[in-house]
């Protein structure tokens, strides 16, 4: 996977634990437009690879932004990139989206956590520009905890519902709320902890299709350990791979030379996934859909596995 070299124009402390960070690239070309909702991969100091959505206008060539809170439980890259300057150079990826937005909707609902805002404010930023109805409802512990509470209350506060202080057991009647008003076709776009998603996403999913519920996860699903897996094969362009059960698809196809380009290793980032011709998988990721794990055409090859003996696989 190729990655961009970008230097760091502009640091902004949003809340006493998240920053933002300004990119442009190093050699003085733009960066380009991208879709609002999309991510990108950093890699930071430590050579730690991180998913991070873009916060900036989506219409903007010249920069990108992205916000990183600094966990309590750092494994290194959110610790590491809060210590970074202004001036210093980082790589990134090209953009990536699982959450874009539906052009055909009616109405846009979205629902933001904590850190979770940072995809919705690009989605808010675009939809805002383009004149499409939507609402944003933020959950924070505090305003001062609420990274960009500031901007959005300046450019859309009739659009805006915080929900600020509120304790997660308290969510439920107000998400229910909110979705009871949704007008005809609407579609919901959520991001944030994974208890507050899996509460959001359960309360739509009771009047929404699963095709109108846009949601996007950082957190890797726990996986259970090689003993709990089989052994099968994959075909990929007539050639045949065992997979043992103590070895992922994609560390057997980039060990025998294939093309599979990774990312986070931990089923989140998209960036491996490939069609299924043949057999079924076992999906083990946070990144495809219900419908399209229910489909059973693509697989996450960082962490997924087969029911069946054989997967005929092809590059996505």
């Amino acid at each position: 996977m190729a990655l961009i070299d970008v230097r760091i124009a502009e640091i902004i402390d949003e809340t006493p634990t998240i920053k933002s960070f300004r990119l442009v690239r190093t050699d003085g070309r733009p960066l380009g437009v991208y879709q609002a909702g999309a991510h990108v991969d950093v890699v930071g100091p430590t050579a730690i690879t991180r998913q991070y959505s873009l916060c900036s206008k989506p219409e903007d060539p010249d920069a990108y932004t992205v916000a990183v809170k600094r966990e309590e439980h750092s494994r290194g890259g959110s610790a590491a990139l809060h210590a970074l300057q202004v001036g210093d150079v980082i790589s990134i990826s090209e953009p990536r989206n699982l959450l874009g937005i539906d052009t055909d909707a009616a109405h846009h609902i979205l629902m933001a956590a904590g850190i979770g805002i940072t995809p919705m404010l690009s989605i808010a930023r675009y939809l805002d520009l383009h004149g499409r109805d939507f609402t944003l409802h933020y959950f924070a512990r505090s305003h001062e905890e609420a990274a960009f509470i500031g901007l959005l209350e300046e450019k859309c506060p009739q659009k805006l519902h915080t929900h600020l202080g509120i304790p997660r057991a308290e969510h439920e009647p107000i998400i229910r709320a909110a979705l009871a008003d949704a007008p005809t076709g609407s579609h919901v776009y959520l991001c944030g902890p994974e208890g507050f998603m899996d509460t959001v996403a359960g309360i739509a999913a009771e009047t929404f299709p699963d095709d109108r519920i846009h949601q996007e996860a950082f957190t890797a699903a726990e996986q259970p350990g090689p003993e709990g897996n089989r052994p099968f094969e994959v075909e990929l362009e007539g050639e045949v791979y065992p997979i043992p059960a103590d070895r992922s698809i994609v560390e057997v196809l980039q060990e025998a030379g294939c093309g599979v380009d990774t990312s986070c290793q931990e089923g989140i980032c998209g960036t491996c996934i490939m069609t299924v011709l043949e057999g079924t998988p076992e999906h083990r990721d946070n990144v495809l859909t219900k419908t399209e794990k229910a489909a059973g055409e693509t697989i996450a090859v960082c962490v997924s596995r087969a029911l069946t003996d054989r997967l005929v696989l092809d590059y996505y």
